[in-house]
Parts: C-alpha cells; sequence; structure tokens
C-alpha cells in the first residue's frame, strides 16, 4: 500500500498527475480513513505504469481510457485500436517526410542564395505577391 506520494514516486510522476488521473478516472481514488492518509494499492502503480506506457506508444489519454475499458475484450477489438494508432503514425511520419524535403530543399535554395538581403526561407512562408510582413 502507497501514500499518494510514495505511489507517484515509485510511478514516477508527481502528485498532480495521480490527482488528474483520478478526476479523468483512470485510477480510482480510495477512501480516507477517518486518521491518516489514503492507502492506494499496488494495482493502482501498475495502472499508472500501464497508463505511462501507452503514453510512450503515442496513445492519448483517451484513446487509454477505451483501452482499460476493453480490459478483458477479444484481442479483435484491441487491434483494431492498435491498427487505427499506427495508420495515424504512418500519416504523421508521411508528412514529417514531405516536411524534411521541403526543408531540406528550402537550405539548399539559401545556401544557392547570392542576395544576403532577402532570405528563401523568409519569402516561402510569405503570402503570395508579398514581400514583408
Amino acid at each position: 500500500m502507497y501514500t499518494i506520494s510514495q505511489l507517484a514516486r515509485s510511478a514516477g510522476v508527481n502528485v498532480e498527475t495521480i490527482r488528474y488521473y483520478e478526476r479523468r478516472g483512470l485510477i480510482e481514488q480510495p477512501d480516507r480513513p477517518t486518521e491518516g492518509y489514503r492507502r492506494y494499492p499496488e494495482t493502482t502503480l501498475n495502472r499508472i505504469r500501464f497508463i505511462k506506457r501507452a503514453q510512450e506508444l503515442g496513445f492519448s489519454l483517451e484513446e487509454i481510457t477505451h483501452l482499460m475499458a476493453l480490459g478483458e475484450s477479444p484481442c479483435e477489438q484491441v487491434q483494431g485500436m492498435a491498427a487505427q494508432k499506427l495508420a495515424s503514425v504512418r500519416a504523421k511520419l508521411d508528412d514529417l517526410r514531405r516536411l524534411e524535403i521541403v526543408l531540406n530543399d528550402l537550405l539548399n535554395q539559401c545556401a544557392a542564395n547570392p542576395d544576403l538581403a532577402h532570405c528563401p526561407i523568409i519569402e516561402s512562408l510569405l503570402p503570395e505577391n508579398k514581400k514583408a510582413f
């Protein structure tokens, strides 16, 4: 059993994170004894670790709530959520690759730019036919 500060330390989060998770319904807040501090069971620590690991994998708290609600559901449902997340990650990677190409091109334009009075990067960000902010 853990006090909230012990739980936070063991989970590698701060106390406010635990309170936030309680407000979001991700973890249960134990009853307060008439004397002393609330005590959190080991299962709460495991749940927080699950939440943090899922966040590291890119799941939002809303998605994590759905994952936890699935609990012992058929693997097919969990796979569906994971497949959606993978599609989202791949789309972001595609966007980042396109951004990499554009930035690389702009940097090459800057390197080849003989006119130090203007910058191709700044000009590319301005609306069409505009020369200043």
